[in-house]
């Protein structure tokens, strides 16, 4: 089952909107993948439908079917009435047509089928005992019955879907037939894989892509085929429409839709006294609100109106020769009940001490906080898909950062008005409380022009020195522009003190220099003046030593 339903795992976006539309929570999410849990699955679709990116596929049973119609042995069409609103206005000639130029050896349609098993219904409630009976044409409702509702299995009817009957009927007129399902339904794969009535099935989108390859043009033909009110089949209502006659001592009545299923079989132990028939569809609308209709739900009045014009007013035969009986047993998926410690301490993991910080606000795609406990426990969703968990540990993280920064932290919007401001801004500023600035314009803080500059050219600014004359500071600023998000950040440290360090160190090397200045002047004027005695001293002594020596001479 876990094959008939896969995802693309480079397309999941943790969404999480899968889990939110899945009526039975069988999706589990681990390492930011969603992943399909088989056992818990009802193969209804809606993740197909909701996937905002497409990241759900239906297995391709193309290839598997190209097979058997290489095999040699011929191969009928069962197709689903529903095909009147996929194929609006080509009609079972049309379609006959173009499945045939696929090499199919013919095509019926599964309201044939329908018929023998609304005759079954009938048989089934004419029995006294019987208090209540639940169709069992859909295998998604089945599936939700077998797998979370044993109690009511009781009153599901043990009776073959129309695709089986049919497909029973078409091998027992053509025994070495194959039969290929075509419908609207990604259940229909796992019915045929589960009983093997029919040996293949395919969607409506595989069957429209398979002739667009083939370049086989869908065209109305002349249509001779004769109209049954079992048409009306893939409706809601539509099985009830069908009966030939109602007993008076029994209610009747259709539930579509997998949630509303799901409130009826939650009443069904409590029901007032009297019988009941219960027509049950998993999907909204029907079968012609199926996940695989072309259009995906899109057009629910004109999809009805396409299959009850096409319906006739009487039946078809209901007359078959082969079993309509059906084994339905109860899938055990082994679930325990977590204790309530164990919750407890889920619901730490999320940060929800306290009944209060149960928000129950569904981000995460359980209806209840509790609930998603629960699944953390069976290791199908991991605390970090609650949204105010995450926010809040993001706000924390970035609140302690900015909070504790000794710099300077503003930030703007594409505005220019004050979004945050941390603490130390406030002391830089001179502000006493956020608040006090908190969506003003930052031009009542600083000037404007630097975020301006940024916003207009698309680049900010780094290590900016800049002297705040207001608040006698200076600072060494940056600006930097989130062009995805419109904001501007704002750091400044205060290098105040940093600046007047450098004012002193440079008056301090000014005055240095001007000594330094003094002393070489002051020395030069020594040495002019020791030179100037130094050279009358050498002149005198000059003289006097002539003298000396003309004085020795003479003698």
């Amino acid at each position: 089952m876990a094959d008939i339903l896969t995802f693309k795992k480079s397309n999941c976006k943790n969404c999480y909107k899968c889990i939110r539309y899945c009526p039975v929570k069988s999706i589990r999410f681990s390492g930011n993948q969603a992943h399909i849990v088989g056992d818990e699955c009802i193969l209804c679709g809606q993740c197909l439908v909701v996937c905002p990116q497409g990241a759900k596929q239906v297995a391709d049973g193309v290839e598997k079917v190209q097979v058997l119609l290489q095999s040699g042995a011929p191969v009928y069409v069962s197709l689903a009435p529903s095909f009147a609103a996929n194929y609006n206005g080509i009609g079972l000639a049309g379609m006959e047509k173009a499945l045939s130029a696929l090499g199919f050896a013919g095509c019926e349609e599964t309201a044939r089928g329908a018929a023998f098993v609304t005759a079954e219904y009938e048989r089934l409630m004419q029995e006294p005992d019987r208090k209540i009976l639940i169709s069992s044409c859909c295998h998604s409702v089945n599936l939700l019955i077998q797998k979370y509702y044993p109690q009511a299995l009781k009153y599901l009817a043990p009776v073959a879907s129309p695709m089986q009957a049919h497909a029973r009927d078409l091998k027992s007129r053509y025994p070495e037939a194959k039969v290929v399902f075509i419908g609207p339904c990604a259940a229909k794969k796992d019915e045929v894989e589960h009983y093997g009535e029919a040996d293949a099935a395919l969607t409506f989108e595989e069957l429209t892509a398979w002739l667009k390859r083939e370049q086989i043009p869908l065209e109305p033909a002349e249509d001779h085929h004769p109209a049954g009110k079992e048409r009306l089949y893939p409706t809601t209502g539509g099985v009830l429409e069908t009966f030939h006659e109602r007993l008076p001592d029994v209610s009747y009545f259709a539930v579509d839709g997998v949630e509303r299923c799901k409130q009826v079989l939650d009443e069904l132990e409590n029901l007032p006294q009297g019988r009941c028939f219960i027509e049950m569809s998993a999907c909204v609308g029907s079968c012609i609100g199926g996940p695989l209709m072309d259009r995906h739900h899109t057009t629910p009045v004109s999809d009805y109106m396409a299959v009850s014009g096409y319906a006739g007013k009487s039946s078809y035969d209901r007359e078959t020769g082969v079993s309509l009986s059906k084994r339905l047993s109860y899938y055990d998926r082994h679930f325990s009940a977590p204790s309530e410690s164990e919750i407890t301490a889920a619901l730490r993991q999320m940060g929800k001490t306290r009944p209060e910080d149960e928000l129950n606000c569904g981000s995460c795609g359980y209806n209840t906080c509790r609930e998603k406990a629960v699944a953390i426990i069976h290791g199908k969703a991991e605390a970090s898909m609650c949204l105010p968990f995450l926010m809040r540990r993001a706000e924390n993280f970035s609140d302690n950062i900015i909070n504790n920064s000794p710099n300077a932290i503003l930030v703007l919007n594409d505005s220019l008005e004050v979004q945050q401001i941390n603490q130390a801004a406030l002391k830089l500023m001179n502000l006493p409380r956020a608040a006090d600035v908190m969506g003003a314009p930052v031009v009542r803080l600083l000037e404007p022009k630097v975020f301006m500059d940024a916003l207009n050219t698309g680049r900010g600014v780094k290590d900016q020195r800049v002297y705040l004359a207001e608040y006698n500071r200076y600072v060494e600023q940056t600006v930097v522009l989130d062009k995805e998000y419109r904001i501007l950040i704002c750091l400044m440290r205060d290098i105040t003190e940093e600046e007047a360090a450098r004012e002193r160190k440079e008056k301090l090397s000014t005055q240095t220099v001007e000594v330094a200045d003094k002393v070489v002047e002051k020395q030069m004027r020594i040495v002019q003046e020791i030179a100037s005695l130094l050279g009358e001293t050498a002149a005198e002594t000059k003289i006097a030593l002539t003298k000396l020596k003309e004085s020795i001479s003479d003698e």
